[in-house]
């Protein structure tokens, strides 16, 4: 059975510019640090601010409302990181809609859940933290072939969809959207990947 949260994103299927790659990738080591940043900050952010909204609004308008709120959120984060790893051309800021994240939300969260939740995560902290290292070097060489090829090896596309993929099921748990807690895998038993946008038509 699928988690009621997941996260899917196109292998891109254009031919990377070698100009335009070069000043993105110099970009993203310099923003790196703020990315990590937020991703960190998010992490504790989530469930206090979802602790504070049902609250004040009851569980069953948080889940209602959710869109508005720690969906949208969850979604700009995600967005940014699949920019960072050259998996697309957008940034999030514009539609935030579009990041393949989707939640059916469940559930009937409370104030002390929420924020235990912060603890319960902590195994996949310890985890995500090793997958992140290792989405460094898989970042490096994905960007070294990028250059050197103008392709996107399927091999960083399936591992970063995978840790992003997991990072979406922990977000969604750290903000009482979903009650299931998430399981340990890159792999969320849902649909296959998407497919690739088509290529655009040679220019004449």
């Amino acid at each position: 059975m699928a988690y009621p949260a997941t996260f899917d994103v196109p292998r891109p299927a254009q031919s990377y510019e070698r100009g335009s790659t070069i000043t993105r990738v110099l970009l993203i080591l310099v923003i790196y640090f703020i990315l990590s940043g937020v991703v960190g900050l998010i992490w504790w952010a989530l469930p206090i601010f979802g602790a504070i909204l049902i609250s004040q609004k009851g569980a069953q308008k948080y889940l209602e409302e959710a869109e508005k709120g720690p969906v949208t959120w969850i979604r700009l984060v995600l967005g940014f990181w699949t920019y960072a790893a050259l998996l697309s051309n957008k940034l999030p800021l514009e539609n935030p809609s579009e990041v393949g994240f989707k939640v059916q939300t469940n559930g009937s969260p409370s104030v002390g859940q929420a924020l235990l939740r912060i603890i319960l995560v902590i195994p996949h902290a310890f985890v995500l933290a090793i997958l992140g290292w290792i989405a460094g070097i898989v970042w490096v060489i994905t960007a070294i072939s990028v250059l050197m090829s103008g392709s996107y090896p399927e091999f960083a596309y399936n591992y970063f969809r995978g840790y992003f993929t997991w990072l979406a099921r922990v977000f969604a748990y750290l903000g009482s959207l979903v009650d299931e807690y998430p399981p340990f895998s890159f792999d969320d038993g849902s649909a296959p990947a998407m497919a690739p946008p088509p290529a655009a038509p040679p220019s004449a």
